[in-house]
């Protein structure tokens, strides 16, 4: 049975005080780890992947810490961290683009270019080969995505995208872009859909975190070759949305 969120009504001091302990300890962190991905340019892809974990492994403790909130994992033998993936994620808040990076095995992760206006931690970003897109032309995000995302799967890095796009609310799961499963007919890498509920504790656009404990499924392996993009997709989507409609 899934703990579900003390709801928005919950305002009790502790949960102000838990999250704005939180709220400092991301921007001061973020800064020092900031700064040293961009000083790790001078190294391997390999060591600062490891600061970006180090940074995000230790967010995710300050979250336990500071607001009670911990998440719990379904399906993680399905990963092999020997074959790279496109991991297809609902996206409900910031946890999850913490959280999946020190879940996962390394990977790139689709992101808005607004991003990367953000001193220090927007240009550190690129120090950890994210993949840029521009959301106000489709077309020219498509392009970089299937370049950029071939690239990097035959690297050995897996893909992590969004295909939401943007944040939904809590419970919310919307309309799939296609461009993850687009990357997959062409590159004929497999997908693995993900489906979590951070949004009942860590809800967008919200000051307040909430006690509990967060669930994160990992779906079966959805094979690509030789399929078309929109089953592909079609089927990742049900699967997040059958996921999610379990948590409910």
């Amino acid at each position: 049975m899934t703990q579900q969120n003390t709801s928005h009504q919950d305002a009790r001091p502790k949960n102000y005080i838990g999250s704005a302990l939180l709220f400092v300890g991301i921007f001061s962190t973020a800064t020092v780890a900031g700064i040293l991905l961009i000083l790790g340019m001078l190294t391997t892809f390999k060591i600062r992947w490891k600061i970006g974990y180090a940074w995000c492994a230790i967010i995710g403790w300050m979250t336990k810490v500071f607001c009670g909130l911990t998440y719990e994992v379904e399906g993680l033998e399905r990963i092999n961290p020997q074959q790279p993936a496109i991991l297809l994620s609902n996206h409900q808040s910031a946890w999850e683009t913490l959280a999946l990076r020190y879940i996962f095995p390394p990977h790139s992760v689709v992101v808005k270019r607004e991003l990367l206006w953000l001193p220090v931690w927007g240009w550190a970003l690129l120090t950890l080969k994210t993949i840029v897109v521009n959301r106000k032309s489709q077309r020219a995000a498509l392009r970089v995505l299937l370049k950029k995302g071939t690239e990097y799967l035959n690297q050995g890095l897996w893909v992590l995208v969004f295909p939401e796009g943007t944040r939904a609310g809590a419970r919310e799961v919307m309309k799939f872009n296609i461009g993850g499963a687009m990357l997959a007919q062409k590159t004929g890498f497999p997908v693995i859909p993900v489906a979590h509920n951070a949004g009942d504790f860590w809800p967008r656009y919200s000051f307040l975190k909430y006690p509990g404990v967060i669930k994160l499924k990992i779906g079966p392996v959805i094979e690509s070759k030789g399929r078309k993009a929109a089953d592909i997709n079609a089927e990742a989507e049900a699967w997040i949305r059958q996921a999610m409609n379990e948590m409910d």
